[in-house]
């Protein structure tokens, strides 16, 4: 999967399975350059999360709820009953989007792009 934006293409992971969607981006080092996607979530903390994300909170058809720009670690978002999808992405990426917008996830790569 991959979100395209205006200038480029973020590869997004899907995390479905146990142990991938309790590791997620903990004590990851190196600043990202991919998103992740967490299925079926309705909130999310950021403990043990060493870097800052943008994270994107959509409902089941990809519509934008809730924006937070630059979310630093330790800390928490509450659980919201239309939240079905958690998106992290490394930072500026929801400087592209605003609340009701539609998160365009593609399902396969393009084959002319890098």
């Amino acid at each position: 999967m991959y979100l395209k934006l205006k200038d480029k293409i973020i590869p997004v992971h899907e995390l479905t399975k146990f142990w991938e969607r309790f590791k997620g981006l903990k004590f990851v080092f190196q600043k990202i350059d991919y998103g992740v996607k967490f299925p079926k979530r309705h909130g999310f903390t950021t403990n043990f999360l060493c870097q800052p994300v943008d994270i994107i909170l959509t409902d089941k058809k990809e519509k934008i709820i809730k924006l937070y720009s630059n979310f630093k670690t330790e800390k928490y978002i509450i659980p919201r009953l239309k939240v079905y999808n958690v998106y992290l992405f490394p930072l500026g990426t929801a400087k592209n989007f605003k609340i009701g917008d539609h998160l365009s996830i593609q399902k396969e790569k393009e084959p002319n792009s890098k």
